[in-house]
């Protein structure tokens, strides 16, 4: 992979839809280690620092608010962009996860492949534009 390759974890519990993910982000160049479940995703997120995390909410072995709220807690890791990628689409759950939570962005299942590029580029794009 390239040097500056970004790097994305995706923490989920459906392995179709790591593969979708990972189908979408690497034609656009990212590498995607999908993580099967909310412990196994922090575990991975700690060892390898990627450079984005997209995290499912309902998850059987640790739901994906407990994970936010870990790697947020860790000094090592809460630097770390974090987009929710759930089922859980009311409002206000998305109202939580923006204004409550501050992810970086929250994304309602069933999404487009455009909708999650965009999604993820504007989080990963610098914020200070040269000029």
């Amino acid at each position: 992979m390239a040097k500056n390759t970004k790097r994305i974890v995706c923490i989920e519990d459906e392995p179709e839809m790591i593969d979708l993910f990972k189908l979408i982000l690497t034609r656009r160049g990212y590498e995607v280690i999908g993580a099967n479940g909310g412990r196994q995703g922090l575990e991975l997120v700690k060892e390898i620092k990627p450079d984005l995390v997209l995290i499912d909410l309902m998850m059987p072995d640790m739901d994906g608010w407990e994970v936010y709220q870990s790697l947020k807690a860790d000094e090592t890791t809460q630097h770390i962009p974090v987009i929710v990628v759930t089922a859980k689409a009311q409002s206000i759950d998305r109202v939580l996860g923006l204004h409550i939570a501050k992810v970086n962005d929250y994304i309602a299942k069933p999404f487009s492949p455009s909708s999650l590029l965009e999604s993820i580029e504007q989080v990963l794009s610098p914020t200070e534009k040269p000029g």
